[in-house]
């Protein structure tokens, strides 16, 4: 089973500019994903798909091999889910065939490779896809509301049901750390819930995605923290 993981790293970032190759402990943080896929055993290619040349030469320094991205696949608004098909159908087109595609956003720089390999574990014939997810820090059952014109009202009120926080359903956010699935798959699909999901559960901590100047800030804060927790 060929296994081939997929860093998507556009250069028009506007909530952080440069984010992709800003240096975060001291390396570029695309970088941080390239090296956890190299340490994989299951991974025999790492990818990168991108529309910028410097992203690119810093992706080939660091070992990764590089899928351009076209633009009307980089902006904004963007799906993800076609720059996937892309790089599919971009591998196919050159004879690249494989079996397994795993997709380690260059947000998430603290997974570790027992992350990835839970997910490629889970992946099996009754599953599509599996996605990573943290424990919710505040229920949707209590503390997500929406607008009725000048008031809110809670989003999922549960028709009375639910009167105690202790008794509503165990709820997930789903983080950015891995994606595993197959290229049939996404080139059959149109998103991630068109087929049959699994979640592997992440601490937190690992599942930082850094979108914003203030996750960067406590990307960097967390590093220091555990490298003054490191016995000299």
């Amino acid at each position: 089973m060929k296994t081939f993981a997929f860093i998507f790293a556009r250069g028009g970032s506007k909530g952080v500019p440069g984010k992709n190759i800003r240096p975060l402990a001291g390396k570029p943080l695309l970088a941080h994903s390239i090296d956890i896929a190299k340490k994989v055993p299951a991974i025999s290619k790492v990818f990168v798909s991108t529309d910028s040349h410097d992203i690119a030469k810093t992706a080939l320094s660091y070992g990764a091999e590089i899928i351009p991205r076209p633009d009307e696949l980089a902006r904004d608004d963007s799906p993800e889910w076609e720059a996937w098909r892309h790089a599919v159908n971009w591998l196919n087109d050159r004879g690249e065939s494989f079996h397994i595609f795993v997709s380690l956003p260059a947000t998430s720089p603290f997974r570790n490779v027992r992350d990835i390999d839970s997910c490629l574990e889970q992946l099996d014939e009754e599953t599509d896809i599996v996605v990573t997810m943290t424990e919710t820090t505040r229920s949707p059952w209590f503390n997500m509301v929406r607008r009725e014109g000048d008031h809110i009202q809670l989003l999922n009120q549960g028709n009375g049901v639910y009167t105690r926080r202790q008794d509503v359903p165990k709820s997930y956010d789903m983080t950015t750390v891995a994606y595993v699935t197959r290229p049939k798959f996404i080139l059959s699909a149109c998103g991630v819930f068109e087929g049959r999901v699994k979640g592997v559960l992440v601490p937190n901590e690992r599942a930082l995605d850094i979108d914003t100047e203030l996750d960067f800030f406590v990307a960097e804060t967390l590093i220091k923290k555990w490298e003054s927790c490191e016995p000299s």
